[in-house]
């Protein structure tokens, strides 16, 4: 098994801290949910950094984890843990029978953590995703490790994410506070429950402190019991927000 290094960007504290009582829930939710999706309503909510840093914090917390990158459309993953795999074999090549399985598995210079990236992006990538090799995949995994964190596109842009949910033991559902429709919120938690996954929770992401612009968050509450992250956001896409923050 080949290894790839990663490079985490610091958290701040605060968010550092909210990831990590997010870590604590998740190892709460049962030795049956093994198979946990990350997922969004819309592109650009920081699903696949919150991602990333709950399957890194899982590890680090000595539960052997890999992390699945099946958003095979548009992954930005790899990038975000500042790691080139254009010259690897990944997720893309296993599904198309190009590769087996300990050719896409990689060790990481985190202990206990290992990664099935996604090194090229292909443009329809549903008829592989609905073949029995992506389910025996995750089967596989998740005998091996005891978390299958899996990052998988937004579930308002394609359908990828609703049939991967169906092969999974949970849900969370990342949320950017503000800029998502609550009818476009509950499209996503309709598809959730018609795959047969379980909801188990969700994370707002991006939010400002409680005096702020986005107020106190309540037609979310009821969807999840994992709270928002505080006036923290997470990767580019929330930079500015963190700036301003610290002001």
């Amino acid at each position: 098994m080949d290894e790839l290094k990663l490079v985490f960007p610091d958290l701040p504290y605060a968010v550092e801290e909210a990831m990590n009582r997010l870590r604590i829930n998740v190892k709460f939710c049962g030795k049956n949910t093994k198979k946990i999706m990350l997922t969004s309503c819309l592109p650009n909510e920081g699903k696949s950094t919150v991602a990333v840093y709950l399957w890194k914090m899982l590890a680090e917390a000595g539960f052997p984890s890999v992390l699945v990158d099946v958003d095979l459309r548009n992954s930005v993953l790899m990038k975000s843990v500042q790691v080139d795999v254009s010259d690897k074999k990944g997720l893309n090549h296993y599904l198309s029978g190009l590769a087996e399985y300990d050719e896409v598995v990689y060790k990481t210079n985190i202990e206990n953590a290992s990664i099935v990236p996604c090194t090229q992006l292909l443009e329809n990538p549903s008829p592989l995703l609905e073949d029995i090799r992506f389910r025996e995949l995750l089967d596989k995994l998740a005998t091996e490790y005891r978390f299958v964190i899996i990052d998988t596109p937004p579930l308002g842009s394609v359908s990828d994410g609703a049939l991967i949910a169906s092969m999974c033991d949970g849900a969370l559902l990342v949320i950017r506070a503000g800029s998502v429709p609550k009818t476009i919120i509950r499209q996503s938690l309709h598809e959730i429950d018609q795959a047969g996954c379980k909801l188990l929770g969700t994370v707002l992401n991006c939010v400002e402190g409680a005096g702020g612009r986005y107020g106190k968050y309540g037609h979310y509450g009821k969807y999840g019991k994992y709270g928002h992250y505080g006036q923290y956001g997470y990767g580019p896409q929330a930079e500015e927000e963190n700036k301003k923050s610290k002001k």
